[in-house]
């Protein structure tokens, strides 16, 4: 049997991905920090899974706890899948630096000191920039020099980490843009709570709400992950996850607001870019000193340069990918189905 590490194993993406392994016949070592999902559980009480409790900076603590895992279970480390990190538009320099930067190093670190097979780091689209894309082969461009955050700061400087000190098939990096599934605890409850406050659905600048929302819904990302941990195909390669579909930042919000709002009838205004500038920079400057998980009323300045730009990305790998492995793509009228059953479930 194989073995995998999976940083972040209770959050959303790595919720999704020790799912995956397990379904494929890996045994999931499944690093928790501060809480431990149900679906991990799961896991774990079927036999599929055994927990690792640290922090995932903890290099020497980690390595221990692995280690040992391994040796009660006679077995050796196939491959690391780093979906730990920081993924926020606000918040203190040094804690995206921690869990976005240093957390890569110490994984770099293990995949040397144990001879694991295959490290696969998940960034994100946002190391390209926001700025407008017109369907361009995104993953061979460069990365943008000067981040407007330090989300994407330091996701660049990981993935630099990780190409000057790993062999090519050593590595594997997957992109996802906008994450989206039933079970996610930030885009959508985010976006949800700002329409039911709001009378209208706003947009800023001169898209008016027309700008591709590069959805990417989270099984995709898993399906991706597992491909890029087995197949010699993505030896060095970094692999953009984005939906086919195409979606306007006005089309998920109302998707949003039919399945979770249904009464609620909206209308679209747009803004000017500067009046969301001026909001955002106030907005930015107070959740960043209050190192908050998330702003404290939208839009972010950095929430407002993704919304308003046409982030129309490629995604000709991850297709060839899944098709090549013979693997279907979760499309957005499934992934709206599965919302809709989830929302049913949850109001019974």
């Amino acid at each position: 049997m194989k073995h995998v590490f999976i940083t972040g194993a209770s959050g959303f993406i790595g919720g999704y991905a020790a799912d995956k392994f397990a379904a494929e016949g890996w045994h999931v070592l499944a690093l928790c920090h501060r809480s431990t999902s149900a679906g991990i559980m799961k896991l774990v009480q079927s036999g599929a899974a055994t927990i690792i409790n640290g922090d995932v900076t903890d290099s020497k603590k980690l390595k221990s706890s692995v280690v040992s895992a391994l040796e009660k279970r006679g077995a050796k480390l196939d491959a690391i899948i780093n979906c730990a990190g920081r993924a926020s538009d606000i918040g203190w320099r040094s804690e995206f630096r921690r869990t976005n930067l240093e957390s890569v190093q110490v994984m770099v670190g293990l995949v040397k000191d144990l001879n694991v097979g295959r490290l696969v780091f998940v960034s994100t689209t946002d190391v390209y920039g926001l700025r407008d894309y017109e369907g361009a082969a995104a993953e061979d461009l460069p990365l943008r020099a000067r981040p407007r955050n330090p989300y994407p700061e330091f996701k660049i400087q990981a993935e630099e980490h990780i190409r000057a000190n790993l062999a090519s098939e050593s590595y594997s990096i997957v992109r996802p843009a906008q994450v989206w599934g039933v079970g996610d605890r930030t885009l959508t409850p985010r976006i949800v709570e700002f329409l039911r406050g709001s009378p209208w659905i706003i947009h800023f600048g001169r898209w008016c709400g027309r700008n591709r929302w590069p959805l990417a819904h989270v099984r995709n990302v898993a399906s991706v992950l597992f491909l890029a941990a087995t197949e010699k195909a993505t030896d060095g390669l970094a692999i953009n996850v984005v939906d086919s579909e195409w979606t306007t930042m006005d089309d998920f919000y109302r998707i949003l607001a039919e399945i979770y709002l249904p009464h609620k009838q909206f209308k679209a205004v747009t803004l000017p870019f500067w009046v969301g500038w001026c909001a955002g920079a106030i907005i930015s400057c107070i959740s960043n000193l209050l190192n908050l998980e998330r702003p404290f009323a939208d839009p972010s300045l950095y929430a407002l340069y993704s919304v308003s730009h046409n982030l129309n990305f490629s995604n000709k790998r991850m297709k060839k990918l899944l098709s090549d492995a013979g693997i279907p793509i979760v499309t957005r009228k499934a992934g709206i189905a599965e919302l809709r059953i989830a929302e049913k479930e949850q109001l019974d």
